[in-house]
């Protein structure tokens, strides 16, 4: 249950601030269909994660356990200085629902979004340091729905609220803190 409650942790808090948060927003004000979206988040995550997770999965099969350390420890380093870079929408639209309805269109642009995104990042590390590719899997799904799901009905109101800084910073610290155990060889 370590990987389920850690990878719904540190992707909840990465998700906060992140392009697919501000994306959320933007199709609750453009289509007014909170149910729509949120199933379309979920599945457009769950295809998503499951691919990566798969992804880190398959590169423990791959790679030898001294290869595999370093490369987690430093990928976990990485994810820590990446999360502190504030995301925006980079101009990208959701798809116009007239042709794919609402599902489709947050489904759609969710996927893509997510594509290189560092929470499908760090869905392959976490699929890669724990033996467990549904748990890291369900867990990033559920901390993407924590962090997307709220906004769609809250909106703005929760956005406002919310000190991005210190939970990016939170989250840094997390990610470090995982990168410095996993290189020191704690719970191998």
């Amino acid at each position: 249950m370590e990987a389920f409650f850690l990878s719904a942790g540190i992707v909840a808090l990465a998700e906060m601030g992140d392009k697919t948060q501000l994306l959320s927003l933007l199709l609750a004000a453009r289509f007014c269909r909170p149910w729509p979206i949120a199933l379309g988040i979920l599945v457009a995550t769950l295809a998503n994660h499951a691919l990566a997770g798969a992804l880190g999965a398959w590169a423990t099969t791959l790679l030898g356990e001294q290869v595999l350390r370093w490369s987690l420890g430093l990928s976990f380093l990485a994810m820590a200085g990446w999360v502190l870079v504030p995301d925006r929408l980079d101009g990208a639209a959701p798809v116009g629902a007239s042709r794919l309805g609402v599902f489709g269109a947050t489904l759609l642009a969710f996927f893509l979004a997510e594509m290189g995104d560092k929470t499908q990042v760090a869905t392959v590390a976490l699929a890669a340091r724990f033996d467990a590719w549904a748990l890291v899997v369900a867990g990033t799904t559920l901390g993407m729905l924590l962090a997307n799901v709220p906004v769609v009905w809250l909106g703005d109101r929760l956005v406002q609220r919310v000190p991005i800084r210190l939970v990016h910073g939170v989250s840094a610290a997390i990610f470090a803190i995982m990168g410095a155990a996993v290189l020191a060889g704690w719970g191998r």
